[in-house]
Parts: structure tokens; sequence; C-alpha cells
């Protein structure tokens, strides 16, 4: 089956760029369904636009009421067919009706080695800083499958990083978020080529 990606971003959108260029590129044989952002003055918005790709802003700015917001982001991801969503820096929990019709086919990228720095509020330069902070040997990042428990559902795949002994928060974030758009674009392939089942 083919691969109709739809993405929720909230900032810059650089994981779901990596993906959009693999589409682009022939590396990775799926199609660009819509963007989806509660921010909309998202990078990810300007990316949107750039490459073509229907883009909704859709919050509580949008829609106050949340069983209305959640029924305008699946009607946006249904309008364009999509069949696998894709979390790409999205910071907002994903909403019991999204989750039940996409059950299994919503991806999260985690900056972190899984189940290790994971949970609420654990996303972004905390990771890093925690990370860090503990004395870590090594890190990296996680893609796993997204349920009602933050950073919990079933896991993909994963990319190793080392922590070097002279790492800022901000150097280790660098090197992780390297890995995270390599690996983001293979595990999709994967799913693809049927190598990795959801």
């Amino acid at each position: 089956m083919k691969l109709i990606l739809g993405f929720f971003a909230s900032h810059g959108g650089s994981n779901m760029q990596a993906i959009i260029d693999a589409v682009k590129a022939g590396s990775l044989d799926a199609e660009l369904g819509c963007v989806i952002s509660n921010n909309s003055k998202s990078g990810a918005s300007d990316r949107a636009e750039k490459e073509g790709i229907p883009f909704y802003h859709i919050s509580s700015k949008t829609h106050p009421d949340e069983s209305e917001m959640e029924k305008s982001m699946i009607a946006a991801l249904e309008s364009n067919n999509v069949n696998l969503v894709i979390l790409a820096g999205y910071m907002k929990k994903i909403g019991s009706p999204i989750l039940e019709k996409y059950q299994g086919r919503i991806l999260n990228i985690h900056p972190a080695l899984l189940p290790k720095y994971g949970g609420q509020g654990m996303y972004g330069m905390n990771v890093h800083k925690a990370v860090v902070a503990a004395g870590e040997k090594e890190s990296g990042a996680t893609i796993h499958i997204v349920d009602e428990v933050y950073d919990n559902g079933r896991i993909l795949a994963q990319s190793h990083v080392p922590v070097l002994p002279e790492d800022t928060p901000d150097d280790l974030a660098a090197r992780v978020l390297k890995t995270e758009h390599q690996l983001y674009t293979d595990t999709l392939q994967k799913i693809v080529s049927g190598e990795i089942k959801i």
C-alpha cells in the first residue's frame, strides 16, 4: 500500500523537510498528503507552502472547542487520503478521536533512547539536558507508535549517538537531530518495503 503522509508540526519542521527531500529524491516511496500545525507562523507552514503541500493551521485559536478541533484535523487528513501520520516536533497531546481513527498509524520521533528520558515534559532541549546531566555515555533517537501515554508506544527503530565528555546539551542536540533525519526516512522506507510492520 502506498503511504500517504500527513505531518503534524509545531515549529521548524526539519524532520518533515528531511522526509520531503527523501520523497522528492526518490529514496522514499511515499506521497505527501498535508501538513497540520497548531502554530500559523511555524517554520513547517513555510516549508509546506514552498513545497506545495496543503497546509492547515488548526489550534485552540481556530477551534476553541477541542472536539471540533479534532474533527477538523481528521477531516484535513481524510480529504488528503492520509494513511500514516508523522509527528515532526508537534507539541500537543494527540486526542482520543485521532488516536482511535489512526490507531497504530501515528509515528513520533523522540530525541533519546526510549524508554529512557521519555514522558511528560521530556521534549527538545529538556531531554538533552537530562542526558548530559546524568553523565550518559550514549543517547540517540527513537521512532515509536503513538498511543495515549507520552513516549509509550511500540518502538519501531532506534539510532545510537555517543555522548562525548565535553558535550553541552546543544552539542548533543545537533548530533541527535542529524541522526533523526536519517532514521525517520529509513524507517518509513522499511515500512513501505514491509521490513517493519505497523
